[in-house]
């Protein structure tokens, strides 16, 4: 392992930014591109946003966990929660389903995760809390050029 961080926040809305100012921080070093900088923030942005509107339904109490884990070109990143759980991961996963349509949600962003990932797994238990993980290799911009 190359290095390894967690961070732990309140599950306010104001913290999705903190989760990813932290993350784009904790990969600098592997000199990733404009486009995988971008994909690996909206993964980590989608994934502490469900935790904080459907997991705890932004009540301000519950804990997000964010751990990420370098090991050479390829990070892991797990977003943890201990909110309501998903009752159905497979229905979650589908493009446009949301618990919040009253919000007018545009769905959980599953799909969009799954799409700037490697390799996505979502696990759930409900009312005990969820763990999105997620694996991305990246190729540094001087790897991109060459």
């Amino acid at each position: 392992m190359d290095n390894e961080m967690t961070l732990t926040f309140l599950a306010i809305s104001e913290n999705e930014a903190l989760a990813r100012v932290a993350i784009t921080g904790f990969i600098a070093q592997l000199d990733p591109t404009i486009d995988e900088l971008s994909e690996f923030k909206t993964i980590v942005s989608e994934a502490v946003s469900n935790a904080i509107i459907h997991g705890y339904e932004e009540d301000g109490k519950g804990v997000v966990t964010v751990h990420a884990k370098r090991e050479d070109d390829i990070v892991t990143v797990s977003v943890m929660d201990k909110g309501v759980g998903i009752a159905d991961v497979s229905q979650a996963m589908e493009p446009l389903f949301t618990t919040k349509s009253a919000m007018e949600r545009s769905g959980m962003g599953f799909t969009i995760m799954d799409s700037f990932s490697d390799q996505l797994t979502v696990m759930s238990k409900w009312q005990e809390g969820t763990t999105v993980t997620f694996t991305k290799k990246f190729y540094s911009v001087r790897t991109a050029v060459m």
